[in-house]
């Protein structure tokens, strides 16, 4: 009986929280690949929406008009196909979540129910992308022994620390293309801060990182538009500790762009950590 209670559960979240695709279009100029300042302008803002969303797969698929030989336009799909890759793969979009990126082709005047061939045109040079979210998750956990509390950040700077020892922010998260934290983390940030007012002896490096932008680079921040998030997330928290009391002599900031993931979820990526590099006797 409790087994079917929880299947209907289940089965009820499952349909009562499910998320619908979202769907995009990015338009390009003819026999063009390069995407139009305002064209990107409005992926970007699309892109962060996806912030909160456990997505499953992205699909890219590029089109043409149906000027130009059959394999011109093929190429040409395929590359501006590509090119919505990269700016995903640049704003923090893990590319393994990028499941699809096919050049399609011409698109057919006959296919479309417009009487402007120009406008039709326009409208076929195109990469749509689909974003499909995961479906919801119920875990039901079993009554069994629960493992021993992990410490959290505050009780590892208060505890016996030497130089070298790295501690990760984990509760820290960043929202997608920006260096302020998520409002959920703000609380632990500030107890975070209280601990290092209080552990004069220590001084420590804060290293700032991102995820999944290509070939090792750093990311773009979405409010500065400079390509030093890594960095800017680092000087977020340094600046943080600095308004809270810790001195500034004790701190030193750095960005390591993606040089250092961590393997897991994404969102783990988008993180800051402190390194050790002096403690008082």
């Amino acid at each position: 009986m409790k087994r079917l209670f929880v299947l209907i559960l289940f089965l009820t979240l499952k349909i009562g929280l499910s998320q619908e695709e979202l769907n995009h279009v990015v338009y390009f100029e003819t026999d063009k690949y390069e995407v139009p300042v305002t064209e990107e302008n409005r992926l970007l803002l699309f892109i962060s929406t996806l912030s909160d969303m456990d997505i499953e797969s992205i699909s890219i698929f590029g089109f043409c008009d149906d000027r130009g030989a059959s394999d011109y336009n093929l190429k040409l799909s395929q590359q501006r196909a590509d090119a919505i890759k990269a700016i995903f793969a640049n704003n923090e979009i893990s590319e393994s979540l990028i499941t699809n990126v096919d050049g399609k082709g011409e698109v057919l005047l006959k296919i479309v129910d417009e009487k402007d061939v120009l406008k039709i045109r326009g409208l076929n040079r195109k990469v749509e992308i689909i974003v499909k979210p995961k479906p919801p998750k119920v875990e039901v956990i079993a009554e069994e022994k629960k493992p021993d509390k992990k410490k959290d950040v505050p009780e590892i700077i208060k505890g016996d620390l030497k130089v070298g020892d790295k501690i990760v922010f984990e509760n820290i998260l960043f929202k997608t293309g920006y260096s302020t934290v998520m409002p959920e983390s703000k609380k632990t940030l500030e107890e975070i801060a209280k601990s290092l007012v209080e552990r004069k002896d220590i001084y420590f490096t804060i290293q700032g990182h991102v995820c999944c932008t290509q070939f090792s680079r750093d990311a773009v921040d979405r409010k500065t538009k400079k390509r030093n998030l890594s960095v800017a997330r680092a000087k977020y928290v340094y600046d943080y500790f600095a308004k809270k009391g810790v001195d500034k002599k004790r701190m030193k900031y750095v960005g390591l762009r993606r040089l250092f993931p961590l393997g897991g979820d994404p969102k783990f990526d988008r993180r800051v950590e402190i390194l050790i590099t002096y403690v008082k006797e």
